[in-house]
């Protein structure tokens, strides 16, 4: 679980602080960073399993900009470092590459990671990425409450997702020896001295390297940041019907949904799992009384099929783009396996608007639900949702609310430019703590709620409108103020 994200120098995120609870919805315009947080949140986690110029290849448009287009640009000026630092609760147990298992000593933990732009010299455009620090460190359990400012139970929730039995700050650690810096890889599993690195030669970050052995809970955090990922189910994908053979984890883009759901009703009772995803999918359309998989011996194949109430079946194929998305989140919400940081864009799209609370009241069910213990029917999961949607923002908790906004920034390295602010709502969890940026005003909040003023669109030739209509305006919130 990723509960604060500090960003320096990542595209338009020059001095980001934010702190995340189980459900976040981030709100905004176009073009105000939004997608950048998020595409911050996924290369932290490529950085986790993929060497650094693979992992910044991966970040959505690098690989035609280039490597330097990452890096915050003030007019012709880049900056010269980007820097992440982030607090997470991460699993217990797990296991590493080779089947190992693995106990963290602690699982608060704060990994700090800054990243350096070094020019490639053989290709002199393609361009490279240096380590130049990078640190973990455990948040002692006592200090928690410090960190954790979203509402929870703390003799129920915090206490069974937080252990610390670590004495000495670091697992990771950079150091100068003369004119070199030095990744340090301190050992807490069987003991023994720290493995030093020349941080101007790491291919990778060290942490990507930790195993089961020597470093189990740098493993662990490595494994938490893995599991940060951007959602994007893809009809296709979700449509497609999965070989027997196919993995049983549903990927981000939604392939694997039939082998997912077919694992989850064949570890339990199929029934109760069966039923309570076509309970879910039945918030969306009523006439749902099943859902279930056809195994297909001839071909060795596994499809998700809906039947409605009038006993019609209808294989996945045939249902429509947003009742494949539902149906997707509503398998992960019953799959305890999928641990995940969910980033999802855009919740709204394919959903008619008097479904949304459905998919969104299913989205905060997927978060871990912070006054019950972590365990298997509450697993430690979290969802983080961007929208565009005024009527999202209506509908979502107002202390889970974040709106982005272009703001002037001065940075350390580079002229005062534009950059990205997450302000929360006056008077919630987040409102004055440290770090955070002013909340957003009200006049701002009702300008996003009602965007377009209509006062103003009727000094305009155009057609009259729907919203032009006396019978309708007078049912609309904010209808004369435009913000």
């Amino acid at each position: 679980m990723l509960t604060r994200l500090k960003v320096y120098g990542f595209k338009n995120l020059v001095d980001v602080d934010v702190r995340f609870g189980p459900f976040t919805c981030i709100a905004g315009p176009n073009g105000v960073g939004k997608s950048n947080l998020f595409d911050a949140i996924h290369f932290l986690s490529l950085l986790a399993e993929r060497t650094l110029l693979d992992a910044a290849l991966e970040v959505r448009g690098a690989r035609t900009a280039g490597v330097r287009s990452l890096f915050h640009r003030s007019g012709p000026q880049f900056a010269e470092e980007m820097s992440f630092e982030v607090e997470m609760i991460v699993p217990r147990m797990g296991r590493d590459d080779l089947g190992q298992e693995a106990t963290a000593t602690s699982t608060f933990l704060r990994y700090a990671l800054t990243l350096g732009y070094r020019r490639d010299a053989a290709s002199g455009s393609l361009g490279g990425l240096e380590v130049l620090r990078e640190q973990l460190q455990h948040i002692p359990k006592g200090e928690a409450h410090l960190h954790l400012l979203f509402t929870h139970k703390v003799r129920g929730w915090r206490d069974s997702a937080i252990h610390s039995r670590r004495w000495t700050p670091f697992y990771i650690s950079t150091i100068d020896e003369g004119n070199a810096r030095v990744v340090k890889v301190h050992q807490d599993g069987g003991g023994g001295l720290p493995r030093s690195y020349a941080a101007a030669t790491l291919p990778r970050t060290a942490l990507s390297g930790a195993n089961a052995a020597e470093t189990p809970t740098a493993l662990l955090a490595r494994r938490e940041m893995q599991s940060w990922r951007i959602l994007q189910l893809e009809p296709s994908a979700l449509r497609r019907p999965d070989p027997f053979t196919a993995p049983s984890v549903m990927g981000a883009d939604g392939s694997h949904l039939a082998t997912t759901l077919y694992r989850l009703a064949h570890s339990a009772e199929a029934e109760d799992v069966y039923a309570e995803v076509a309970n879910r999918l039945s918030e969306l359309y009523e006439d749902v009384r099943r859902v279930s998989v056809e195994r297909d011996e001839r071909r060795e194949l596994l499809t998700v099929q809906v039947e409605t109430r009038d006993g019609t079946t209808f294989p996945s194929p045939s249902l429509s783009d947003g009742s494949l998305r539902f149906l997707a989140l509503a398998v992960l919400e019953a799959d305890p396996e999928a641990r995940w940081v969910v980033c999802l864009e855009e919740p709204e799209n394919g959903v008619h608007p008097e479904r949304l609370p459905a998919i969104l009241h299913l989205l905060q069910d997927i978060a871990t639900d912070p006054s019950l213990p972590v365990d298997e029917d509450n697993p430690l999961r979290q969802v983080l949702v961007n929208t565009h949607s005024p009527a999202v923002v209506q509908l979502v908790p107002d202390d889970s609310l974040l709106v982005a906004k272009a703001s002037e920034v001065v940075g350390r390295q580079v002229p005062p430019s534009i950059g990205a602010s997450f302000r929360p709502l006056p008077g919630t969890w987040r409102d004055g703590t440290e770090g955070a940026p002013l909340a957003i005003s009200l006049g701002d909040l009702l300008a996003y709620l009602n965007p377009s003023s209509l006062g103003h669109l009727r000094m305009l030739d155009r057609p009259r409108s729907v919203v032009d209509r006396a019978d309708v305006e007078q049912f609309l919130l904010f209808a004369r103020g435009g913000g």
